[in-house]
């Protein structure tokens, strides 16, 4: 294992996680807040250590799929760790297991949180938890690519193992170029969902915080009604973005390049469209009674679905007070999620088609024992690799769940609350349904549960593998005999 290259990431992060918590030191500044002092003192002690330990640059920068899962855990796991610092420092989070629980919450952009009161921290407090949404969106290592040139295939490795979705692609030959293009997009879809915010009335404050938290897919709301006390206008306009932000980023690389009908034709995409479209309809018709207006009904129903299948979190309602046929569709959409290569949770809209597409395959077989049939997607045949990998990660998510499932239920909380509360953090989605429903919080759960939460919460942001291969005793082994030799 290449220790000297994964540890040279390491610190990488270390200095630009320093340089991004400068942006709340100016926020505390704008607003006069004396909590900005833990934010520059913390961002100080990331860049000195990042930079000693940077130094040292490795003999070689190859490394492979193995080093790029390690490297992304860890960076996860230590970017977390000291971005909770302030928070805790501050004590505006008084425990730091909870501290830490709403940073990784943050990162992954879960939107989970252990507070009841946001509205009482500081501007400082609130621009951090929202800007933490903006940069686990599309991924810190992501951004480091555009900075850091690996030799071989290293990059492509490291962009795997965080990239969301069933396989990676390159946009353009380079990797460097392509997380340029990502990010250019990503940035740029930010920047629109501002303008219109502001447009629609938000302050400057609100609308950055309402985009990183949409952008990123997060949730992480500035009121304690999240988005339900503003406007119609502004509720659809978050409502427009959170479901774009849910598309595959490919889709848009394409519409850039004028390639309209390649977009189009994306079946990932329209399935995604088609999933949302059905699951609005049927809320629509099933809360319209409650609701009594048929736009109110309209744009309740279609802004929930959009937060919930993209695994955003923004709620305009407690739909906790819906009827069961629409909190039921509202759990299967965080199990789906959205489009792979975007910036969205949950298992993914092409996990999902080719999984029921394999069980297609097999009904056939049974049929026509003499037959050969391929799984195809996207008018291509998929790979048995992928077919494999598509089922060995929902074996896995799967049992992830159940365990989590147990552990947590030793509170006695109720299965509706123990259930959802692990299907929303293992998705990245934020609410469940009952004590962790949309005005509801995590804050009540005891540390270990947090702790079973903070893992799922990492172990669905990066697709559960990069996480899991830190536990596998191989690893250390190999680890522990290079060092020796």
């Amino acid at each position: 294992m290449n220790r000297s290259a994964i540890g040279y990431i390491l610190g990488y992060v270390l200095m630009v996680e320093g340089v991004l918590l400068m942006l709340p030191v100016v926020v505390a500044l704008i607003y006069q807040e004396q909590e900005g002092v833990w934010y520059f003192g913390t961002a100080f002690a990331c860049v000195l250590i990042g930079f000693l330990i940077t130094r040292r640059k490795p003999k070689s920068f190859l490394f492979y799929l193995k080093e790029g899962c390690v490297a992304t855990a860890l960076s996860w796991i230590v970017m977390s760790i000291m971005g909770a610092m302030p928070f805790w420092l501050s004590k505006e989070i008084p425990s730091y297991i909870d501290a830490l629980f709403e940073t990784i919450s943050g990162f992954t952009t879960t939107g989970a949180s252990i507070l009841s009161e946001v509205e009482s921290l500081s501007h400082t407090a609130l621009f951090w938890r929202s800007f933490t949404h903006w940069i686990g969106g599309m991924g810190v290592l992501v951004f480091l690519l555009m900075i850091i040139p690996l030799s071989g295939g290293s990059n492509m490795n490291l962009m795997r193992a965080e990239s969301p979705g069933p396989s990676v692609g390159k946009l353009v030959p380079r990797i460097q170029s392509t997380a340029q293009i990502l990010y250019v997009i990503y940035f740029g879809m930010t920047v629109v969902e501002t303008v219109l915010l502001i447009i629609g009335g938000m302050d400057v404050f609100e609308s950055l915080a309402t985009s990183f938290g949409t952008a990123g897919t997060g949730g992480f709301g500035i009121k304690n009604d999240s988005i339900g006390g503003y406007s119609s206008y502004i509720q659809w306009v978050v409502t427009i973005f959170m479901i774009l932000f849910g598309v595959n980023f490919n889709a848009y690389y394409m519409i850039l390049l004028k390639k309209w009908k390649k977009a189009v034709k994306m079946e990932e995409v329209r399935y995604y469209f088609f999933i949302i479209g059905i699951s609005i309809l049927i809320i629509f018709f099933n809360i319209l009674h409650l609701v009594g207006n048929v736009w109110d009904a309209l744009r309740h129903a279609a802004f929930q679905v959009g937060s919930i299948i993209t695994t955003t979190g923004f709620s305009t309602t407690d739909f906790e007070q819906w009827p069961q046929t629409s909190k039921t569709v509202l759990v299967l959409l965080m199990f789906i999620g959205a489009c792979a290569g975007s910036t969205g949770g949950g298992i993914k809209v092409s996990r999902i088609v080719i999984l029921v597409k394999t069980v297609g395959k097999e009904l056939h077989s049974y049929i026509h024992p003499k037959s050969i049939r391929k799984v195809k997607f996207e008018k291509k045949p998929v790979e048995h690799e992928v077919v494999r990998s598509t089922n060995v990660y929902f074996i896995a998510f799967m049992l992830i769940f159940a365990a989590s499932v147990l552990i947590v239920s030793f509170e006695g909380k109720g299965l509706v609350t123990t259930f959802t509360s692990v299907a929303a953090t293992i998705n990245n989605i934020g609410p469940g349904l009952e004590l962790v429903g949309p005005i509801g919080n995590f804050g009540s759960f005891h540390p270990i549960s947090k702790l079973v939460f903070m893992f799922d919460m990492l172990a669905g942001r990066l697709e559960l593998f990069p996480l899991l291969i830190l536990f596998h005793p191989a690893l250390w082994k190999d680890a522990i005999k290079k060092r020796k030799m």
